[in-house]
This record gives structure tokens, C-alpha cells and sequence, in this order.
């Protein structure tokens, strides 16, 4: 399970042993919402840049391909030809953010495909059954998202809630992890603290959920609305709550100065579309922060993304052409942009590791956001 290695202040430096390999935290997921990182990225690419762990979608793999074609292939693994950690999000947030029309119940959420229009029910043991036929190595328990401006009266009846659906979630989960067809019966639970903004509502509901004795816990709720100091604030107010001897995930977050505060607040686990929505739409990130490949200036420049880098686009190709693809709309230019985005991030997570190896992470993080407040020069 997980070993804490190493700690500086609040930060931790971890060591996830599960059925499919080992995690060195902090790490950060990529994020394969539907068993594919958008723009072309192989199973060969993310191994080559360091990949530890992926993450997938169960609402979107339970409307298509469907969860029982994914077992019917042996579980994700194998259908997607990783043989690497894969967590599975419960669908939950999905549920909340793309259904649109919803009726929630204490049995679960009736919504509406947004493939399709067809009506679909789901609750914490359907979550778990999709999520059991996927096979992942981490399931995340059902929970409700709500807003995290949302008001208090709303948000203490949602919480509590989703603390009585975490217990229907380990209890479906031990059921299904023993019956013979399941094709991995070592399969992680993760509870997920809710409360908002709200400071007691928060450590109440992390106290709760401790208590439960999972293999791991994450923070939903956050990047949902709320500043950056806001999330901040929840993370070091709830973080001291929840097990130190268990990994931490902070869930869709964030950017490189989010992820190095997280750090520093305890957490262990980080997911994020940025990387690759952003290398979609020509933004890359770099120790100076971000660039936007499609500005002018960098139609004849001939260096290499960023300097130093050892991704696939940055040992070959120049700004210049790489922008001249996008401008083309040759999917290779899409795909280099996001292959150097999930590179920065995966050896940004690394450089994380070995600064609180070394008992420097603190030095590191203020070199690092000096740098990106700084920007680059040209």
C-alpha cells in the first residue's frame, strides 16, 4: 500500500504499492477520459515520458463503449494495452457537471446520456459494478459534487449524503472484489471529502471518512468556482484530518503553481486536463510559465520549445515549425504540443520528488513560481 518516505512540514513524499505496479508520489495522472489521451498520444508515447499512472472516465466508458464490452476485453488494461496503475473517477462529477437535467435521490441520480438523450440511473453501486467491470486499480467512491459556492443548508444535507454512499460503495465494493468473475479483485476504494468552502464541514466530513480505514482519500469539491486562495485555505484546513499514512488526491487540479502549493499542503495525487487541452490550443508550459506558440514572433523562431527539455518535440523540432503545423491544422503539430505539456508535467512531478528526496522542496518551489511569475525574457 502506500509508504511515507519523507516529509518537509506538511509536504510528503510517498510510495504507492498496488496490483499493477508502484507509484512514487507526488504524481501527477494523465488524464484518458475515455481510455485515449486527446491528440494522438500512444500507450508507447506516455511510457517514454514517464508515465506513472492514468486516469479514466467511468461515466463516459459506461455510455461508450460500455462497461461490459471493456470486460467482455479483459478490463481496461488490456483494451487499452497499459499494464501501468489506472484510476477510475466514480462518475459523480460527470453526473453533476454534464447531465444537465437530473434528479438526485438517496438511491442514486436518474440523468440523461448527452450521447444519446437516453435516461440512466446511478448510484453508488452502479458506480462500483462499472467501475468492477472496468477493472481499474483505483476506484473513486460515488459522491456529489456540489458548487463550491453552494450554500450551507444544500451542501451539509449533500455531504452527508455522500458519507452514506461511501459506506454502500465499500460494501458493494467487497461484494464485487469477491466474486470469481471479477477480473481484478485488488481493486482499490478512495473516499472523497466534500463541504465546499466550509471549514467545520469539510474537517467533519474528513474525520468521518477516515474512519472508514480506505486505502485512500481525495478532495473533490475544489477548482469548481472558487479562488485559489480559497482552495488553498480548504486544503490546509481539512489535509491535517485525513490519514497521513494514506495518499491524498487533490482532484482536477491544477496548474504548476497550484500543484507545488498542493504539495506543500500535503497532498499526494494530482489530475488535470490542462496539459492537454492546453497543448491543443498551442499554449505550452515551460519553467517560465506558459507560451502561446500561435503569437508572430515565434513564425521564424528556430529554438526548441523550451531549452533542456527531452520530450519528443523539443530533441527535434523549432517553435517555428511546430506553430507552422498548428497554423496548417496538421494534427502532428497538435500532438507534439500536447507530448511536451504531459512531459513538463510528469518530470515537473519528478524534479518534486527528488527536491523532497534531497529535504529542498521548499527552496524549490520558491525557485520555481520566482521563475514563472518572471516569465521568459524573449
Amino acid at each position: 500500500m502506500y509508504e511515507l518516505l519523507k516529509k518537509e512540514g506538511r509536504a510528503k513524499r510517498g510510495r504507492f504499492h498496488t496490483v499493477h505496479g508502484t507509484v512514487e508520489t507526488p504524481v501527477f495522472m494523465n488524464v484518458g477520459t475515455v481510455a485515449a489521451i486527446k491528440g494522438a498520444v500512444s500507450t508507447e508515447d506516455l511510457e517514454a515520458i514517464g508515465t506513472q499512472i492514468q486516469l479514466s472516465n467511468t461515466y463516459h466508458l459506461h455510455v461508450r463503449p460500455g462497461d461490459e464490452i471493456v470486460k467482455t476485453m479483459g478490463g481496461l488494461h488490456r483494451f487499452m494495452s497499459w499494464d501501468r496503475p489506472i484510476l477510475t473517477d466514480s462518475g459523480g462529477f460527470q453526473v453533476f457537471s454534464l447531465a444537465g437535467l437530473r434528479k438526485i435521490k438517496e438511491e442514486g441520480v436518474t440523468f440523461h446520456s448527452h450521447i444519446d438523450g437516453r435516461k440512466i440511473f446511478m448510484g453508488p453501486e452502479e458506480s462500483m459494478q462499472i467501475q468492477s467491470n472496468l477493472a481499474s486499480t483505483i476506484a473513486m467512491a460515488f459522491d456529489e459534487c456540489p458548487p463550491a459556492l453552494a450554500d450551507r443548508t444544500y451542501v451539509e444535507a449533500s455531504v452527508a449524503r455522500t458519507t452514506r454512499w461511501l459506506e454502500r460503495c465499500k460494501n458493494e465494493m467487497e461484494r464485487l472484489n469477491a466474486l470469481d468473475d471479477t477480473i481484478n479483485k485488488s481493486q482499490l476504494l478512495f473516499g472523497i471529502n466534500q463541504g465546499a468552502v466550509f471549514d467545520d464541514i469539510r474537517i467533519e466530513h474528513a474525520k468521518q471518512i477516515a474512519e472508514f480505514d480506505l486505502p485512500g482519500y481525495a478532495i473533490g469539491g475544489l477548482a469548481v468556482g472558487e479562488s485559489h486562495e480559497q482552495m488553498y485555505h480548504v486544503l490546509e484546513e481539512t489535509v491535517p484530518y485525513l490519514p497521513e499514512n494514506k495518499p491524498t488526491y487533490l482532484m482536477g487540479v491544477g496548474t504548476p503553481a497550484n500543484i507545488l502549493e498542493a504539495v506543500e499542503r500535503g497532498i499526494d495525487f494530482f489530475d488535470c486536463v490542462y496539459p492537454t487541452r492546453n497543448g491543443r490550443h498551442a499554449h505550452l508550459y515551460t519553467r517560465f510559465g506558459k507560451l502561446n506558440l500561435l503569437n508572430a514572433k515565434y513564425e521564424t523562431d528556430d529554438r526548441p520549445v523550451e531549452e533542456g527539455c527531452g520530450c519528443p518535440a523539443c530533441r527535434r523540432y523549432s517553435r517555428a515549425y511546430i506553430r507552422h503545423l498548428l497554423k496548417a491544422k496538421e494534427m502532428l503539430g497538435m500532438r507534439l504540443c500536447v507530448l511536451h505539456n504531459l512531459y513538463f508535467y510528469n518530470h515537473f512531478m519528478e524534479k518534486i520528488r527528488d527536491a523532497l528526496d534531497e529535504g529542498r522542496f521548499a527552496v524549490f518551489k520558491k525557485e520555481a513560481l520566482s521563475l514563472m511569475e518572471a516569465g521568459e525574457e524573449t
